[in-house]
C-alpha cells in the first residue's frame, strides 16, 4: 500500500484521507459479511474456556439465553463487527498511520515499522493471555456468587459483550511496553525517573487494571496487575538496554558534577 508524499495540496490531502477511509470500511464491511455467518462456531470458540459454568446443549455445547427476538440477531452482528475489526486491525493501523507518515522526520521513520509489528503483536499476546488463562478463574468466581440464593440464567447478549470487554481490556493492556519503552527512548519521561518512581507507577497500575476488567473480580484485577507488572519491568530492561550507553554518560556527567 503506497505512501504518499510529504507536501500535496489541500484537496489532494483530502482525497487521500478519503481513499484511505473507504479502504478501512471495505474491509470491515466484508469482514461483517463473512464473518456473521461464522458468528455461532465464533461465539461456541469464545465459550470454550467458560463452558463448564454454562448450561449445556443436546450436543454437548455451551448455550446461552435469549431473552428477546433481536438478541440472537444485535449479538451475532456484534460478534462479527468485533471479529472483523480485529482481523483488519494490521489493515487499519496502516491505513491511518500511513496519512501521517509523510509528515514524519527520517529518525521518526525509523521506528515506525517495528512499533507497528510490535503494536500488533502485543495486542495479540494479551488477548491469547485473557482466553487461555483469565476467562476461566474470573467467570468461576462471578458464576460461584449466586450459590444459594439465584438462578444463574446466561443471556446471551451480557456474556459475548463480557468476554469481548475482558478481550479488548487485556489486549490494550499489553500494549503497555510500548509506550514505556517510547517514554524512555525518547526521553519524554527519563529511564531513571520511571525505575525510581516504581511505587508510584505499581498503585497507578493497580487503579488501571480495576478499571480495565469488567467485573469486580479480585482475582481477575491482581492476575492483570501481576502481567502488568511483569510487562513494565520487562520494558525498563528493554530499554535500559538499548539506552545503555546513554545511562551511563549520563551517570558520568552526574558524578562528575558531584
Amino acid at each position: 500500500m503506497p505512501i504518499g508524499p510529504a507536501r500535496m495540496p489541500l484537496f489532494d490531502h483530502l482525497g487521500e484521507l478519503r481513499m484511505r477511509l473507504v479502504r478501512i470500511v471495505t474491509c470491515l464491511f466484508i469482514g461483517v459479511v463473512v464473518f456473521y455467518w461464522a458468528a455461532p462456531t465464533i461465539i461456541q470458540f469464545l465459550l470454550l474456556p467458560i463452558a463448564e459454568f454454562l448450561p449445556q446443549g443436546a450436543n454437548g455445547q455451551a448455550v446461552l439465553t435469549a431473552i428477546d427476538p433481536f438478541e440472537s440477531f444485535a449479538t451475532s452482528f456484534k460478534v462479527a463487527l468485533w471479529a472483523s475489526a480485529v482481523t483488519c486491525s494490521p489493515v487499519i493501523l496502516w491505513q491511518i498511520l500511513a496519512f501521517f507518515l509523510p509528515a514524519l522526520k527520517p529518525k521518526e521513520r525509523k521506528w515506525f515499522m517495528p512499533a507497528f509489528a510490535a503494536a500488533v503483536i502485543l495486542f495479540i499476546i494479551g488477548t491469547v493471555f485473557c482466553y487461555l488463562v483469565i476467562l476461566d478463574p474470573a467467570f468461576q468466581w462471578l458464576s460461584s456468587q449466586v450459590t444459594g440464593w439465584a438462578q444463574n440464567l446466561p443471556r446471551a447478549s451480557s456474556y459475548v459483550d463480557t468476554i469481548i470487554k475482558f478481550e479488548l481490556g487485556f489486549g490494550f493492556a499489553f500494549e503497555l511496553p510500548l509506550v514505556v519503552f517510547f517514554l524512555a527512548v525518547f526521553d519524554i519521561v527519563p529511564y531513571k525517573k520511571l525505575r525510581g518512581s516504581w511505587r508510584v507507577v505499581y498503585i497507578v497500575l493497580m487503579v488501571i487494571a480495576a478499571m480495565i476488567t469488567p467485573d469486580a473480580s479480585p482475582v481477575t484485577m491482581m492476575l492483570l496487575f501481576a502481567a502488568m507488572i511483569v510487562l513494565y519491568e520487562g520494558s525498563l530492561l528493554i530499554s535500559r538496554i538499548v539506552l545503555a550507553r546513554k545511562i551511563k554518560r549520563q551517570a558520568a556527567e552526574e558524578a562528575e558534577e558531584d
